[in-house]
Order: C-alpha cells, then structure tokens, then sequence
C-alpha cells in the first residue's frame, strides 16, 4: 500500500475532535461546515489537511468514494 494510498484510508477513519460535529467522520460533515472552515482557515497540522481534502472530494462529488474505503477497509 502507498503512502497516499494510507493517508486516504485514514482520512475514511478520520473524526472530528471538537465542537458540535464531535466524533462525526470528517467526510460526513456537513458541506457548510467545511466551507466555513475554507472561507475562515483550516486548522493547522494534520486536521487542517484532512479538512482542506474534505472540502476538495466534497467539491468534486466523491465522498461515497471515501464512505466505500471506510466500508471495505478497517481502520490503520
């Protein structure tokens, strides 16, 4: 398995740490959610990255491509 191939499996697994979305999959956010965070920055280290490549494969429609990973493959 690759690196990006890795990063992308634990992006399927990845929550969120804090506020009203606690412990929901950063792919299941809420599009607004997100947006607000693209429009206000992201925050920084590894949540801020995962955030921004949320906002982009929310973006682009692929999201059951990340729900589908999550589904077919245990957590790293």
């Amino acid at each position: 398995m690759t690196e990006s191939q890795k990063e992308l499996l634990a992006l399927a697994h990845a929550r969120m740490p804090f506020g009203k979305y606690k412990d929901s999959y950063l792919i299941d956010l809420p599009e607004f959610y997100v947006v607000w965070f693209k429009n206000n920055g992201f925050p920084a280290g590894k949540l801020g990255q995962q955030l921004q490549l949320v906002y982009e494969l929310k973006l682009n429609g692929l999201e059951p491509m990340l729900r589908d990973l999550r589904s077919r493959f245990q957590k790293p």
